[in-house]
């Protein structure tokens, strides 16, 4: 008798356990056919950062690992030749305003004054020595006088009357003011030199190296006293924002996502952690899985990347770190997600 109810208490636990694993197996498999499961890792975005100029470099700022804005400065050369560059030519273009400014004014009325008394005193000296030439010829037949001094007075009249015609002729220019083409050459000759110092000025500007988007100091590349040029990275500036998890679907399933669905990413490092995210791209063409790519497919078969962008406000998502997506295909998996800055207000990851 005690055999026969140890016998059946055995078979009544292998049904209780077969009956528990059908079960737990129809709801795994349930569950994950409203569930799909990508692996990849964080896209890794850097740039090569170079200064624009060739000088000896005076500062730099920043060290690997340091966080920085967009628009942050980074580093900067030696700036005295670039600064006396600008000095010049802004003086050069504040003297040739000045000159346009007079030219444009035309003569001053005490100038014009000042060319009529000079007029008027070059006719009274050509009067006079009109008047001593024909005394001193009339003289010559009486032999009162040399010839030589009737010719000294005849080349004293040709005189007077040339600076007569001279003080004349600047009367007439004073009056008038400068020449229309002088002003256009004026003109042309301030607007290179306003292109010269603006040239100047963006050069001066190019000797300093500033963010172009929030990111991560990856690498320090030159120090205070190498000398930078153009093709010669400074920095190398690892991008964080966007930040996007490259992950890969199979052909089979890529029917079942499409962009701006709603997604969840994982890691092995943070257990448990949800981060909020959502499909921003899917590629349209396909390629052989990556050997990076850990799926549960064959490695033979056909993927799509797909870039599953996140919410990482406590900058947990390193770049390169493996990631697995999760993509809800339900009804929950409808709609995008919150973007991030409204989940950083709100919580951007579910335990």
């Amino acid at each position: 008798m005690t055999k026969k109810k140890t016998l059946f208490s055995a078979l009544l636990l292998v049904v209780m356990g077969g009956a528990a694993f059908g079960w737990w197996r129809h709801r795994e498999e349930g569950g994950a056919a409203n569930l799909l499961k990508l692996h990849g890792n964080i896209d890794i975005r850097q740039v090569d950062l170079a200064i624009n100029a060739t000088e000896r470099i005076a500062r730099m700022l920043l060290w690997e690992g340091d966080k920085v804005r967009k628009g942050q400065l980074l580093a900067e050369l030696e700036l005295e030749r670039f600064e006396a560059q600008v000095e010049r030519f802004g003086a050069e273009v504040a003297a040739q305003q000045a000159l346009l400014r007079k030219l444009e004014s035309g003569s001053r009325p005490q100038e014009i004054r000042r060319a009529r008394d000079l007029l008027e005193e070059a006719r009274a000296r050509e009067t006079i020595a009109r008047l001593t030439y024909k005394r001193l010829k009339k003289l010559l037949p009486r032999k009162l006088i040399s010839r030589e001094e009737v010719d000294n007075a005849r080349t004293a009249l040709q005189a007077a009357t040339a600076r007569r015609k001279a003080a004349e002729q600047a009367l007439s220019l004073a009056i008038e003011g400068p020449r229309k083409e002088d002003i256009a050459a004026a003109r042309a000759r301030l607007a290179s030199l306003r292109a010269q110092l603006i040239l100047a000025r963006h050069e001066l500007e190019d000797a300093r190296l500033y963010a172009p988007a929030d990111g991560i100091i990856r690498d320090r590349i030159l120090e205070p006293g190498d000398i930078a040029t153009p093709l010669r990275p400074v920095y190398t500036l690892a991008l964080v924002d966007p930040l996007w998890a490259r992950v890969y679907v199979s052909e089979p399933n890529l029917g079942k996502i499409r962009p701006g669905m709603a997604a969840e990413i994982t890691t092995d490092s943070f257990p448990g952690k949800r981060y909020r995210g959502w499909i921003g791209y899917i590629s349209p063409t396909a390629e052989f899985t990556p050997k990076t790519v850990q799926t549960e497919a064959l490695r033979t078969h056909l993927v799509y990347e797909v870039r599953v962008f996140a919410c990482n406000p406590e900058g947990e998502l390193r770049l390169g770190m493996p990631v697995t997506a999760l993509i809800p295909l339900g009804p929950q998996g409808e709609s995008q997600s919150a973007p991030c800055r409204d989940a950083e207000r709100t919580g951007s990851h579910e335990g």
